[in-house]
């Protein structure tokens, strides 16, 4: 079986980039090396402040992902109204990516 190299660098090229688009949860050993390197934020300062955009508001889910090339925190919250609310948060410097109703 011939391949030749040139179908070889495109397939190389394409796995690349897909595996760059995907989002890969971390687990919390991950995490917990990242916290102390310094390179994310600690989870409860950045879930204070997700909490403090919706006062009364509960904590239902919270990951760390990473995603486009940067660490991101997911927080879904369940307003006091019942809506659930999904707030990504830059785990580097806490910046506000997306707040929308989940649905």
């Amino acid at each position: 079986m011939s391949v030749s190299l040139r179908t070889v660098c495109t397939s190389l090229v394409l796995l690349a980039l897909c595996t760059q688009v995907t989002a890969r949860d971390l687990d919390q050993d991950e995490a917990l090396q990242l916290r102390q390197q310094g390179v994310i934020l600690p989870l409860e300062k950045l879930l204070n402040d997700a909490l403090g955009r919706y006062p009364g508001a509960r904590l239902l889910e919270a990951e760390l992902e990473h995603k486009h090339g940067r660490y991101e925190y997911e927080v879904e919250l369940l307003t006091p109204e019942g809506v659930v609310r999904e707030i990504k948060l830059d785990a580097s410097n806490g910046l506000l990516l997306k707040d929308e109703e989940d649905d």
